[in-house]
C-alpha cells in the first residue's frame, strides 16, 4: 500500500527520557557545528509525560551534563532528598529499622530530588521543541521500515479508524505514515514491541542473560499535612512478599502535601495464586506506610513493568540503521532502584554516535559502533558494570543473605568483585503449578486505604477507542482455557494490575476467557509473565491507554 511519508535525519520512537534526551544532544550538537539535523520524536501516548511512570528519585548526573543552567530554566526538580528511612517489614505488623551503615552505598540519596517523571518529560520536550524538534504525541510506532537491504530505515505509524476485524471505517480511515529516516533511535520504554522484533530480526540477545523485570505499581496520595515531611524517602523489603516471591516498596514525600506509595514486585514471583495489585493494597495498611497515609486521599493511580537485568541482560545495542535507548536497551541500576539518569545518558551517547555521522556526511544505514565505543568508555558502563551482581544476588539468596552479599560488593569492594553471577531462568518460567501452591486470600478492600482495581483504573484516566482491533494478541487462543488455567489457575487474571484479564463462567459451565483490552494500563506485564508465552503486546491506536497527569 502506497503511504503517505515524510523524511528526516533522525526519528526517535518514545518522548520518555532518554528518547527526549536523544533528541535535545542532537540539536545541541548541530547548533555546534553549525548545522542543521532534523529530528522527529514519536509519541504514542496522548501527550508527552501520558504514559510515564515511575518512583521517582532522580539522579541529576546526566541532566547537569545535557542543561548545566536547568535550574536557571525551571526544570521541576523541587524536592531534595532529606531523609532515607529503610525498614524490613517482618510481618503485618512488626517491621526492623536498617542502620544507615548497613544499607547499600548505592541507596543512599544524598544530592538526589524526589520528581514527578512526567513532569520532567514535559519540560524535556519544551526544551526539545525551543531547539527545532518536532514532537507528535498520539502517533504510536507500529513498526520498523526496512529497505531491501534489510536496514531500519525509520518507522510506520499505525492505522487510525480501523474497526474490531481490521477493516477501515468509512469515513474515518487515515492510513498510518511513513516516518524515514537515516538513523532510527528506539526509546519505547520496557519491553518495546518494536525493540522485541528487533531483538529477534537482528539476534540482539543472542549472547545476553535473559532480560528479567518487575511491576511497578504506584499510586499519588494527598495527606495531612501534619503527617508530611518533604524530601522524606522510604524503601521497605520483606512482607508482604518473601524470598520466593521478591520485591519491595517505596513511598516518597513530593511537595505540596502530596506522597507517592508503590509496591515493585519482581515477575520471577514463583506462586500463581499471588495478585501484584492486591499485594499492593495490602501493604498500605501496615504501619510503617499508614502512619503517613491515613486520612489522606488518593489521587491518581498506575502500573508499569521495569526492565532490571542490568548489564548481563543488555541485548547488542546496534544494528544497520539505529540504536536501542534507555529501556528498550535494559539500562537501569537496579542496585540505584534508578534508571531515568541512566536512561538519558544512554540517550545522550546515541545521540553523539548519530550526529557525529551525519555530520560528518554519511547517509545513514550504517552500524553505530561508536555508540558501542562511547558507551563502553562512560561512566554508564562503570555504573551498570559496578551493580551488575545486584539482582542476581537477591534472586539466588533471597532478600537477607542476597543483602548481605551486596552490602559487601557494593561498600566494600565498591561493584568490583572478581566474578560475575547469572541468572538464565526467564522470570515466565518461574511460576509453579497451582497444584504445588498455596492460594492466597486476600482481604477486600476497606476503600480508605485499599481499593479494588476498576476504581484504580478510573483513576488512571485510561481510554481506548472501543472499535479497534484487540491488541493483546494471543497466539493460540484456546491455550488460557486449556493450558495456563488447569496448571496455573489462569495466573493472567491476578498479574493484570488493570483487571484486563478475566476468566468467566457461562451458564452451562464452560469456562471462557475475556480481554477487557479498554482497561490496558501498557504495563506488559501480561507480555512477560504469561508461562506460555501466548501474550502478545502490540501498540493501539495512537492516543490509548492512560493519560497520568503527575506519575
Amino acid at each position: 500500500m502506497e503511504r503517505e511519508y515524510m523524511e528526516f535525519d533522525v526519528v526517535i520512537v518514545g518522548a520518555g527520557p532518554s528518547g527526549l534526551s536523544a533528541a535535545c544532544r542532537l540539536k545541541q550538537k548541530a547548533a555546534e557545528a553549525g548545522q542543521e539535523i532534523s529530528v522527529c520524536v514519536v509519541e504514542k501516548g496522548s501527550e508527552v509525560g501520558a504514559h510515564i511512570l515511575s518512583g521517582a528519585v532522580f539522579e541529576p548526573r546526566a541532566l547537569n551534563e545535557l542543561f548545566p543552567n536547568w535550574q536557571e530554566l525551571g526544570a521541576p526538580l523541587n524536592t531534595p532528598v532529606k531523609r532515607d528511612d529503610i525498614y524490613v517489614l517482618r510481618d503485618a505488623e512488626k517491621a526492623r529499622k536498617i542502620p544507615d551503615f548497613f544499607v547499600p552505598k548505592t541507596m543512599h540519596n544524598h544530592g538526589n530530588y524526589i520528581i514527578s517523571l512526567g513532569n520532567l518529560c514535559r519540560w524535556l520536550a519544551q526544551q526539545a521543541e525551543n531547539l527545532g524538534v518536532e514532537i507528535y504525541p498520539g502517533f504510536a510506532a507500529q513498526e520498523a521500515l526496512f529497505d531491501e537491504n534489510g536496514v531500519v530505515r525509520g518507522i510506520v505509524t499505525g492505522d487510525l479508524g480501523v474497526d474490531r476485524e481490521g477493516n477501515p471505517k468509512e469515513g474515518l480511515y487515515t492510513p498510518g505514515m511513513e516516518l524515514r529516516a537515516k538513523y532510527t533511535l528506539f526509546a519505547e520504554g520496557c519491553r518495546g514491541h518494536i525493540g522485541k522484533q528487533l531483538l529477534k530480526r537482528f539476534n540482539l540477545d543472542d549472547e545476553a542473560d535473559v532480560q528479567h523485570y518487575a511491576i511497578g505499581l504506584k499510586e499519588i496520595w494527598e495527606v495531612d499535612p501534619a503527617k508530611h515531611e518533604q524530601g522524606l524517602v522510604v524503601h521497605t523489603a520483606g512482607w508482604p512478599l518473601d524470598d520466593a516471591n521478591p520485591g519491595g516498596s517505596f513511598l516518597y514525600h513530593l511537595e505540596n502535601n502530596q506522597v507517592v506509595v508503590g509496591l515493585i514486585v519482581d515477575l520471577s514471583y514463583s506462586n500463581p495464586y499471588l495478585s501484584p495489585f492486591d499485594e499492593f493494597q495490602r501493604y498500605k495498611h501496615h504501619p510503617v506506610v499508614r502512619q503517613y497515609l491515613e486520612g489522606g486521599k488518593r489521587i491518581s493511580y498506575g502500573a508499569r513493568a521495569i526492565t532490571k537485568g542490568g548489564l548481563n541482560s543488555m541485548p547488542k545495542m546496534v544494528f544497520p540503521g539505529g540504536a536501542l535507548i534507555g529501556c528498550d536497551l535494559g539500562t537501569l541500576n537496579f542496585a540505584k532502584i534508578k534508571g531515568s539518569h541512566t536512561a538519558m545518558k544512554s540517550g545522550m551517547l546515541a545521540a553523539d554516535s548519530v550526529a557525529d555521522a551525519l555530520l560528518a556526511g554519511k547517509e545513514g544505514g550504517d552500524v553505530l559502533t561508536s555508540y558501542v565505543d562511547a558507551f563502553k568508555a562512560s561512566w554508564l558502563h562503570e555504573e551498570l558494570f559496578a551493580s551488575r551482581n545486584f539482582g542476581v544476588a537477591i534472586h539466588k539468596y533471597g532478600a537477607i543473605k542476597g543483602g548481605a552479599f551486596n552490602f559487601i560488593d557494593q561498600n566494600i569492594f565498591g561493584g568490583k568483585l572478581p566474578f560475575t553471577l547469572h541468572d538464565t531462568k526467564p522470570d515466565y518460567a518461574c511460576l509453579k503449578l497451582a497444584a504445588d501452591s498455596k492460594k492466597i486470600g486476600y482481604p477486600k478492600p476497606d476503600g480508605k486505604l485499599s481499593f479494588d482495581k476498576l476504581s484504580s483504573v478510573f483513576l488512571s484516566s485510561t481510554n481506548h477507542e472501543e472499535e479497534q482491533p484487540c491488541h493483546l494478541k494471543l497466539t493460540d487462543p484456546s491455550i488460557p482455557i486449556s493450558k495456563n488455567l488447569p496448571l496455573y489457575d489462569e495466573p493472567a487474571q491476578r498479574y493484570c494490575p488493570a483487571g484486563v484479564y478475566e476468566v468467566i463462567t457461562k451458564e452451562d459451565g464452560e469456562k471462557r476467557f475475556q480481554i477487557n483490552a479498554q482497561n490496558c494500563v501498557h504495563c506488559k506485564t501480561c507480555d512477560i509473565k504469561d508461562p506460555s508465552q501466548n501474550i502478545t503486546w502490540v501498540a493501539p491506536e495512537g492516543a490509548g491507554g492512560p493519560t497520568y497527569p503527575n506519575m
